[in-house]
């Protein structure tokens, strides 16, 4: 198992990695637009024998009244159905939040299940006075400091690029 970023021949393979993970579109449209509307953004697959089987992508948020603070967001993580559960995802999210550090991040917020995450270090965005611009329950909207104390008395609403509302 490889974890690389994404090249310009990869994107077929995530649409179909997207697809099968989700069983709908959504999200590899959500990808597309990303790829081609924000910046700085993180890709990266994971290839078994050559076959792209997952794909993981970050990209910048905001926490309003905070401009300050570099901040990105994990969304989509897709794994195809047949490789699930074999520590690929695993794999995609350690390797995406190293790069994040890379770049610079001070921390990094996901939409995602609350037994999932917490295992990276993320916890509940409550905890630091911080809240979602979705519909979102509370255990469910996560975030872990690369940067300790980079959010100390930073409190808001975490915001989108808008392709993620438009899409």
């Amino acid at each position: 198992m490889r974890v690389r970023p994404e090249t310009p021949g990869d994107k077929d393979a995530i649409v179909a990695v997207n697809q099968a993970a989700f069983g709908s579109t959504a999200e590899a449209r959500l990808v597309d637009l990303v790829r081609d509307q924000v910046r700085p953004i993180i890709s990266l697959v994971a290839e078994d024998n050559d076959e792209i089987v997952g794909h993981i992508l970050f990209s910048p948020v905001h926490l309003s009244g905070n401009p300050q603070l570099r901040l990105m967001g994990l969304a989509p993580m897709a794994v195809t159905p047949d490789h699930q559960r074999q520590g690929i995802g695993s794999l995609l999210v350690r390797a995406g939040l190293q790069a994040c550090r890379e770049l610079g991040t001070g921390a990094v917020v996901v939409l995602g299940h609350p037994a999932y995450y917490p295992r990276f270090g993320f916890v509940p965005t409550t905890s630091h006075g911080i809240h979602s611009e979705y519909q979102a329950p509370a255990e469910a909207f996560l975030l872990l400091e690369l940067d300790p104390g980079c959010l100390a008395g930073a409190t808001g609403t975490i915001r989108y690029h808008s392709v993620f509302s438009d899409h």
